[in-house]
């Protein structure tokens, strides 16, 4: 770990934290205390998402546990996870789950399926989510639920742990080195053909959860994932590449098919509004895929193809506006991908196992998301947003929370690690406006280290359930290894 990144744990309170955020130039508002509900913090106001009017302003993000069964149905830790997204107090709980439409989809053997035969699986989880809730807080008629629909592409993985078998857009010249994708084979990319039998897969996954109750379903468009990587095919020919229109084409036509024949479905997007270059897995601070012969650099979505390594986002922003003439209720917007990029996407100060060091203070990667997602949100403000990437913030998560809110900058808060090491934080503060410090995740990665692995996803440091399991004894084993 680099010295030089302080640990958010030991700084001495709000007036260090924003004196630590001066010192890297970073704009951030921050709180100088955390509010509850009865003293009207900005996340306890309810928030409209097309018609329904969610009761909060905290989100839960989709998440991937690996945990399902083989046949795509929920096992009890899925049960278990979500039933702690129920006690959580967020209000919306965004996709609950990544499903995929078809199971050579998937991005694990236990990935769970939005398929016909899982419709019992996903309603159940759904009805334990809901339970919990109204045992907890009274009511659930101002909880909004939605099932993420995703097809990993690029990183499926539907039959054997950590053995990856392709699906791809293009021939990415960075990724397919780094992944050890054949450039000549073009059988792993899909033809216009199979693009268009897919989606009729995501317009009848969308039936399966409309049916098991779902209020909404979000269509993947990040991450790396398959609709994410063909929002960047410049180099694709046919319909679902070249310019603008044709990238964005799979994605239009999903959310078009899905609100056409399920008009009564709202459908919102999971969008990474800008990536970054592939960085390099070492035991040292990550740096970039040399990039240089490939200028200009056609090769992502939300970057300046002279300078990959800035951020544009007129096309991502242009893209948002044509979601809401589509009809999309909401959009949460993230950025790069777990797989490639993973301190832009996830800032963590301890890496993954096949990951590398941070290359820069967490706090700059969580800014810049927040900084993104409110230039999103200043162009389009008619679109509800749900911001990415707080996680980091650990202590003062809140505090920024609350700030951004009352600013303007998001409509509402995402959490994704966070909820898995200390699910009730959002029922915590606004129950008193205080957080329990020894269950705040302190991003060491061993949620993401477990599936790199072929292990369960869980919180193996704080969580006693997964810090007790075999696959915790496992986690650390890794951890040894990795020192030795």
């Amino acid at each position: 770990m680099d010295s030089s990144f302080p640990t958010i744990s030991r700084l001495g309170g709000v007036a260090e934290f924003r004196e630590h955020l001066q010192s890297l130039s970073l704009e951030l508002p921050v709180d100088e205390e955390v509010l509850s509900a009865q003293q009207h913090s900005p996340l306890a106001e309810p928030g409209a998402i097309g018609s329904f009017t969610v009761g909060n302003r905290w989100c839960i993000h989709p998440m991937e546990g690996w945990d399902g069964r083989e046949d795509g149905s929920p096992s009890e830790y899925t049960f278990r996870r979500w039933e702690n997204f129920g006690k959580s107090g967020a209000k919306l709980i965004w996709g609950g789950e990544a499903a995929a439409v078809v199971p050579e989809g998937r991005g694990n053997p236990n990935q769970m399926l939005a398929v016909s035969t899982n419709r019992s699986g996903l309603a159940d989880l759904l009805d334990r989510l809901r339970r919990v809730h109204l045992e907890r807080f009274g009511e659930t008629d101002d909880l909004l639920v939605g099932l993420q629909l995703t097809h990993s592409g690029r990183f499926c993985c539907p039959r054997e742990k950590s053995r990856l078998e392709p699906r791809i857009a293009y021939h990415h010249p960075l990724l397919d080195a780094k992944f050890h994708i054949d450039p000549d084979d073009s059988s792993v990319v899909l033809t216009d053909d199979e693009v268009e039998r897919l989606m009729d897969d995501y317009v009848a996954a969308a039936g399966v959860a409309r049916h098991a109750g779902y209020q909404f379903v979000d269509v993947k468009a990040c991450h790396g994932y398959l609709i994410h990587e063909f929002l960047s095919a410049r180099k694709r020919a046919g319909r679902f590449g070249g310019d603008f229109e044709g990238r964005t084409r799979l994605l239009r036509e999903i959310v078009g098919r899905i609100r056409a024949e399920h008009p009564d479905l709202p459908v919102a997007v999971r969008l990474s509004a800008f990536d970054v270059l592939p960085h390099q897995a070492s035991r040292g601070a990550g740096r970039p895929m040399e990039y240089q012969h490939l200028l200009p650099y056609e090769f992502g979505f939300g970057m300046s193809t002279a300078d990959p390594r800035q951020i544009d986002l007129s096309e991502p922003i242009e893209l948002l506006r044509t979601l809401v003439e589509l009809g999309v209720v909401a959009v949460n917007v993230s950025c790069g991908s777990p797989y490639y990029n993973p301190h832009a996407q996830r800032p963590a100060l301890f890496p993954p196992s096949d990951g590398y060091q941070p290359p820069e203070d967490p706090l700059v990667g969580v800014t810049r998301q927040i900084q993104m997602a409110r230039q999103c949100k200043q162009a389009v403000p008619e679109l509800p947003l749900v911001g990415t990437g707080y996680s980091y913030l650990q202590d003062y998560l809140p505090h920024v929370a609350q700030a951004v809110i009352r600013a303007g900058w998001i409509d509402f808060v995402g959490l994704g690690r966070m909820v898995l090491s200390y699910p009730e934080m959002p029922a915590d503060t606004l129950s008193g406006g205080q957080m329990q410090r020894k269950r705040i995740c302190r991003t060491f990665s061993d949620c993401t280290t477990g599936p790199r692995n072929g292990l369960i996803s869980g919180c193996f440091p704080l969580d006693s359930f997964y810090k007790n399991s075999e696959a915790g004894q496992r986690i650390r084993d890794i951890r040894k290894s990795l020192k030795a």
